[in-house]
């Protein structure tokens, strides 16, 4: 009786899964985050779920976010790319001496000028594109293997940057430039509820919308209520996420500096909160730009073809040859980005900028279930494979654990992922 009785609940776990249309995978890395944040808030005495640390894990996990984002399609089209550190680093330094020598020498416009921060971001991205674009074009035109190609980018583009800097430190960065950087950026209380209660509606509103679509179409969709579950679900971690960031209250030595940025006359009885990061943001319309990309359009389909079946797909009409420099052009783009943030944290262009990202971006993409076999990647999945990656880092180091241990962690982590995303497809097709 109990053996049917385990049976029958294991049967309406399975169909209420198949009712809402959950992705197990998503579930499972969801899992694994909040074991990880779990087990760190006991170790560390309460210390790691708290808001200044979520705050800091969520601005520390953006550059490599990012760029795990684009590192998706180059790995579902079979490719893979080691350069992406030395790139970021190749165009803050671009962006560096930009901004600090190159306007106020040739132009006159010194730092703080209005203008500067945005010419410099399209320095910044136009030079990730072109060396981007370059690499694409020997990977997809002259036949060279993207590992060689990029591996040969790492020792490159990582000197480049030296030599265009003489190997000092550039700095200090324009103020508005800055405002990318973490928290000297932020919406604020009230403003960070506006854009949660925006999104909480704008996802609520997709997810009907897509409904309605299916509909249309004579597809099957779910019932209303697992419909509503799943929005109600989609609301709750919108704005709790808000909710945690607010709670993270500026210090009172932070707003003795300047009231009138905090909405306050005078420092007694004057609280306030940071809010959402401008750096978060810039994550979110890169996620929501990318997402569309890989699910709403023709070059989207392109990529997940090529990625499926290379061959079929080059003798049905795509141009693999160019989708492939349309990737890495991509891929510098957002390197340009991720460097934005990674600078403008720091508030200087440092050498060792970047050092090691193309193994944390590689990594984040693989644990957040991108196929190294190619065809199969999310941007999400990506983009909780960052989270997963910098919250064992971070938690590890507020534990206390040395650096070459916390590597070895991180090292089995990722071949961990990799074995269970294997069993999970030979499950899957199995069934």
């Amino acid at each position: 009786m109990s053996d049917q009785t385990a049976s029958a609940s294991t049967s309406t776990r399975r169909s209420l899964f198949k009712t809402l249309e959950v992705d197990t995978r998503l579930l499972g890395m969801i899992g694994a985050l909040i074991l990880i944040w779990i087990v760190f808030h006991i170790w560390s005495d309460q210390r790691f779920l708290t808001p200044r640390n979520i705050f800091n894990l969520s601005i520390q996990t953006v550059s490599v976010a990012i760029m795990a984002t684009g590192m998706v399609f180059v790995i579902v089209t079979r490719h893979i790319d080691l350069s992406v550190g030395a790139l970021l680093a190749t165009t803050t330094a671009v962006m560096a001496i930009t901004q600090t020598q190159f306007l106020p020498q040739m132009f006159g416009l010194e730092i703080g000028h209005p203008m500067i921060p945005w010419i410099t971001i399209a320095a910044g991205i136009l030079t990730g594109a072109l060396i981007g674009a370059f690499q694409g074009y020997l990977i997809g035109y002259q036949m060279i293997p993207a590992f060689i190609v990029t591996l040969g980018g790492l020792l490159i583009w990582r000197n480049v940057a030296w030599h265009l800097t003489n190997g000092q430190t550039i700095g200090p960065l324009d103020q508005t430039y800055m405002l990318f950087g973490g928290i000297n950026g932020t919406l604020g209380i009230f403003w960070s509820w506006v854009v949660g209660m925006i999104a909480a509606a704008a996802a609520a509103v997709g997810i009907l919308m897509a409904r309605r679509t299916k509909m249309s179409h004579g597809f099957v969709v779910k019932p209303m209520w697992a419909e509503v579950i799943v929005i109600g679900a989609v609301i709750a971690a919108i704005l709790g996420f808000v909710a945690v960031l607010n709670a993270y209250a500026v210090p009172d030595r932070v707003i003795a500096r300047e009231f009138e940025r905090w909405g306050c006359a005078q420092l007694e009885g004057c609280t306030a909160g940071y809010g959402i990061p401008y750096s978060v943001l810039l994550l979110i319309a890169v996620a929501v730009v990318m997402t569309i990309i890989a699910q709403r359009t023709r070059l989207g389909r392109y990529i997940f073809a090529t990625g499926g079946n290379p061959d079929a797909a080059e003798l049905s009409g795509i141009n693999t040859k160019l989708l492939t420099v349309k990737i890495f052009a991509m891929v510098g783009m957002l390197c340009a980005l991720g460097g934005i943030v990674a600078s403008a944290r720091l508030g200087y262009h440092t050498n060792d900028i970047g050092t090691l990202d193309e193994l944390r971006v590689i990594a984040a993409a693989v644990i957040g279930g991108t196929a190294l076999a190619g065809g199969i990647g999310t941007i999400y999945g990506a983009i909780i494979g960052a989270l997963i990656m910098q919250s064992l880092q971070s938690g590890m180091a507020m534990v206390g654990v040395d650096a070459p241990y916390q590597n070895i962690v991180v090292g089995l982590v990722l071949v961990l992922a990799v074995w269970i995303d294997i069993q999970y497809r030979k499950y899957s097709g199995a069934k």
